[in-house]
């Protein structure tokens, strides 16, 4: 091999690696994105729509592979626009609504760029999967450069992630060649999924009502004159709330 073959080969290290780090910074955009909303509904709010979290990059090998079963162009730009997949994350919440209510917030931010919105909660797949999958567009700064990443976000109940793990569990065991049978209990157990996500929502609900109709003025000014810092309940200063009460007339 000669110096200039080397030379090529370390050039298309370089290219790979950066592009793969690419995928890694954007995932990583949005993690914090999703850990700022997760603490700001923890301090500030009654209640955090967002359960849990979880992301993967694919690996080069696993790029490659669907590129050669889509037939397409075996280049870094031809990936780039049309394997919109390759950086993944899924968010998990406890109710429907919450799914909405995290893809509104995670819309309105000004860097982000949504690109589509496959909605499979109101048009589920013929199998039962349901989820909502938001791809969108992430602004990443290098040190030479900026480049705008596609991360596949998806948004489902924990009933709806249960589900799909099992069913991707049966089709990796039955190598994609599921008996009838088995794929008409997936489907009833998809229904059943989502009649149990109706049925919590409809209680979290009734709980709420319930728990603005027993609360007490006193417990509110109570909250109102506590700061919650690093997990500790401070009181604020009565000079302080009547410096604020000035400041506000």
């Amino acid at each position: 091999m000669n110096p200039l073959q080397i030379e090529k080969i370390k050039g298309m290290r370089t290219e790979i690696t950066r592009f793969m780090m690419m995928y890694k910074f954007a995932i990583n955009e949005i993690e914090t994105k999703i850990d700022i909303l997760k603490d700001e509904f923890h301090f500030l709010h009654d209640y955090n729509p967002i359960e849990n979290s979880k992301s993967r990059v694919k690996s080069f090998e696993s790029i490659m592979k669907k590129l050669y079963r889509k037939g397409g162009e075996p280049s870094l730009t031809y990936i780039r626009e049309n394997i919109r997949d390759i950086a993944g994350i899924r968010i998990t919440c406890s109710f429907v609504s919450d799914i909405y209510r995290i893809s509104d917030m995670l819309s309105n931010q000004s860097d982000l760029t949504i690109v589509e919105v496959k909605d499979y909660i109101k048009n589920p797949k013929p199998n039962g999967y349901k989820s909502l999958h938001v791809l969108a567009k992430v602004p990443i700064f290098m040190s030479d450069r900026q480049e705008e990443v596609y991360v596949e976000i998806q948004i489902r109940t924990m009933a709806m992630d249960f589900w799909a793990s099992l069913e991707h569990k049966i089709y990796y065991k039955f190598n994609q060649e599921v008996p009838v049978s088995f794929l008409e209990e997936l489907k009833e157990a998809a229904d059943s999924a989502a009649s149990l996500d109706q049925k919590m929502e409809r209680l979290h609900h009734e709980i709420n009502a319930i728990k603005v109709e027993k609360s007490e003025e006193g417990d509110i000014l109570k909250e109102i004159n506590q700061l919650l810092v690093n997990n500790q309940q401070i009181s604020i200063p009565k000079q302080l709330l009547e410096l604020l009460n000035v400041e506000q007339k």
